[in-house]
């Protein structure tokens, strides 16, 4: 099977990669994701992997030389294989190999090997394609393992053995689970319980690698696909046991409560259509996770969940620290939305008043818009007009909150009297005093007691000054 690249957009690359090759004495193929995006008619990756039939770094060398001999050519000897940037492309070039692997190790024993060798160390058929660059079959498709009829049959594959391929680098696992969750994929039924029996395996895996992975599962269209499988094969009690704890319905005395496992997964699934922020769609992810510790069946009311926001959001901090991601103010902006996930509920109701308007404005700050998506995607009732009910609340909180905002300005509040203007009103050093002024400043504003207005505000401090003993200079 012959393709017609003449219209990739880097088929000049492809060009000058052959010709070089042919100078060189050496083989070159296009292979991996690249080529499946191809086949798909997806937009191409700006990674593109390059396989010879001799050294890899020679012809990473020689190919960098005749697009720009200012390239920076990165090698890495031990592999066999050398990196450079181009054009915005990031390509690399490997020479073809063979691998083997021990019991407790990702890192392969490597050995040259022909190109057949190296599409079957590949993961899935779909991704062990590869296009020639070779002068006498250039553009021509080289598949050995039918991974053409995989991507019509929307089908993930292994080259080699489930067991093998999954034994060998038990990342391929969390791939598999992501190709399904981004391609909308189906997994072949024996590598699915090859994934299953040989969960454990994702253990000498670290878990940077295992992000990138399920980063990607949540920025997928529908990442529930990905954690369902996760769930359905064991992978997610090794990665998130936090959501697992989540699972399942207890009755008693004829009540029970909702999954909250498969809500989470809906709650995610809603806020995806709305957003691609990461970190959001993380905070769908987590704002019911405090539910597990905090479930209690109290007698005559049912099922609560006391607390579980608060504790959800201390919960983040771990969940950040064991999945590694940044503990910094995308941490923080989840500890936030997740601890304020349940206030704008609480404000669905005719007479929320603008003090308690006015605080979800304070606590909330810039992230209030993030918030409300959230609170609108926690909306899963299967009861139509609740739900139409629910929304339309929702706006007409979002309306009043705009009011409020346009009024007293507390969005990103800032006292109108700062520290020092407090200190040089009463001939202060810095204090508790000044802490404890500042603190009933903000509170007046918030409750309504005067507008966020500096006159106001000054002549609040001095009423209150003089219950500290304070005298004005």
């Amino acid at each position: 099977m012959k393709l017609n690249l003449v219209q990739n957009k880097n088929f000049k690359l492809f060009k000058t990669i052959s010709k070089v090759a042919q100078q060189q004495g050496l083989s070159a193929y296009i292979v991996g994701g690249y080529v499946r995006d191809i086949l798909l008619k997806r937009e191409s990756p700006t990674d593109i992997d390059f396989v010879t039939e001799g050294s890899g770094l020679e012809l990473a060398t020689q190919v960098a030389k005749a697009l720009d001999p200012q390239i920076k050519v990165s090698l890495f000897k031990t592999y066999g294989t050398a990196m450079f940037k181009y054009n915005g492309l990031e390509l690399e070039f490997v020479g073809a190999r063979k691998e083997s692997y021990s019991e407790q190790s990702r890192k392969p024993f490597v050995e040259t090997g022909s190109l057949r060798d190296d599409q079957m160390r590949r993961d899935f058929t779909i991704n062990a394609m590869a296009i020639s660059l070779n002068s006498e079959d250039f553009e021509e498709l080289i598949d050995p393992f039918n991974g053409v009829q995989d991507l019509e049959n929307k089908l993930l594959r292994t080259p080699l053995t489930p067991e093998q391929t999954y034994s060998d680098d038990p990342l391929r696992m969390m791939r598999a689970l992501r190709f399904a969750s981004t391609l909308n994929f189906t997994i072949e039924p024996e590598s699915l319980e090859a994934i299953s029996q040989q969960a454990e395996r994702l253990k000498i895996v670290s878990m940077e690698r295992i992000l990138v992975e399920f980063n990607k599962i949540m920025l997928s269209e529908k990442p529930s696909v990905g954690l369902r499988l996760m769930e359905q094969t064991g992978l997610l009690k090794l990665v998130i046991p936090e959501l697992i704890a989540l699972k399942g319905v207890e009755e008693v005395e004829g009540q029970t409560h909702k999954d909250n496992f498969y809500h989470t997964l809906e709650v995610l699934d809603n806020i995806s259509k709305f957003t691609n922020n990461l970190y959001l769609r993380y905070a769908a992810l987590f704002h019911d996770v405090g539910k597990a510790p905090t479930k209690k069946f109290v007698e005559g009311i049912g099922w609560t969940f006391h607390g579980h926001e608060y504790l959800g959001s201390k919960m983040v901090r771990t969940l950040f620290q064991r999945l590694k991601l940044p503990l910094g103010s995308d941490m923080k902006y989840v500890q936030k939305l997740v601890k304020l996930s349940s206030r704008p509920i609480a404000l669905v109701t005719d007479d929320a008043s603008d003090s308690a308007l006015r605080r979800l404005l304070f606590d909330a700050g810039e992230d209030m818009d993030d918030l409300f998506t959230l609170c609108k995607a926690d909306i899963t009732t299967k009861n139509s007009k609740k739900q139409r009910d629910f929304k339309k609340n929702f706006d007409y909180v979002a309306v009043k909150i705009k009011e409020v905002e346009e009024k007293d300005q507390v969005r990103n509040f800032q006292p109108p009297v700062s520290g020092e203007e407090i200190m040089a009103l009463f001939n202060l050093s810095p204090g508790r005093e000044i802490g404890i002024l500042k603190e009933k400043v903000k509170e007046a504003i918030l409750e309504g007691e005067i507008e966020n207005d500096k006159t106001q505000a000054l002549n609040f401090v001095i009423k209150e000054a003089e219950k500290l003993n304070l005298k004005q200079i």
